[in-house]
């Protein structure tokens, strides 16, 4: 079974994270198969717009644990291809959130051009509280949109946060009522997808322009410092406490 599932109508491609059985956590071939979709999205005239979401009533549980500590320091790793993918994509990226939204998945949120989840969604960013650091940006593009203290807030604790409080922060355009996020985002995609494609993409590289050397420049920074956490001692007891939790 395909860990990306690809389904297009009406100039509008959605891609669905397909791993429910770990409520969709992002191995190395799920981040992949992302990427060369977008890729291939990218170079296709028909595609005007690319709808993101996950199966089985999650976006997704973010990075799956085990390959977070099997991280390629000799290459480039898959998961940073695919934050390099969707921070340069040129046509409109949207995002359809239901449950949770771990990691990654609150984090490929400040890169999309819009975002809704469904009411009951449960967003963090427990990087800190798993020996880590700041990842996919969000150091760079989450103070600018949520303020600094509400960034210190949700980057330093870790913690849980709901659909509302998202919206508040900026990392979501609205909310819907619970199952509703992929229609909504579908719905607008086509709105988008009827609009004039070269004016869209001009827009949007301008609206992307200020800060996207500084974008890819810190993409660069954060994946170099988490590389070098998940060698510590911190992070190495954090996943220790986190399987052997799981595995009671």
């Amino acid at each position: 079974m395909s860990t990306v599932l690809q389904a297009a109508e009406g100039g509008v491609v959605t891609l669905t994270m397909n791993r429910p059985e770990v409520r969709n956590a992002l191995d190395a071939a799920t981040y992949r198969g992302l990427s060369a979709a977008l890729a291939a999205a990218g170079k296709d005239a028909a595609v005007r717009a690319v709808v993101v979401t996950g199966a089985g009533g999650h976006f997704t549980a973010g990075n799956d644990l085990h390959d977070f500590q099997n991280l390629a320091l000799d290459g480039e790793p898959a998961g940073l291809t695919y934050l390099k993918a969707i921070s340069t994509f040129e046509k409109p990226l949207l995002a359809a959130v239901e449950g949770v939204a771990v990691g990654i998945g609150t984090t490929m949120l400040l890169h999309c051009d819009f975002a809704w989840a469904g009411e009951g969604a449960r967003l963090r960013m427990p990087f800190v509280p798993l020996g880590l650091c700041a990842e996919g940006g969000s150091s760079l593009l989450l103070p600018r949109l949520a303020g600094q203290k509400r960034a210190s807030d949700l980057l330093l604790t870790g913690r849980e946060f709901g659909a509302a409080e998202a919206l508040e922060a900026g990392l979501l355009t609205g909310t819907t009522a619970a199952g509703g996020a992929l229609a909504r985002a579908q719905e607008v995609a086509r709105q988008v997808a009827a609009l004039p494609p070269e004016a869209v993409r001009v827009t949007k590289a301008l609206l992307r322009r200020p800060i996207q050397e500084r974008l890819q420049e810190t993409l660069m920074v954060e994946i170099a410092e988490f590389a070098a956490r998940l060698g510590s001692d911190e992070a190495q007891a954090a996943f220790a406490a986190f399987f052997a939790k799981r595995n009671r």
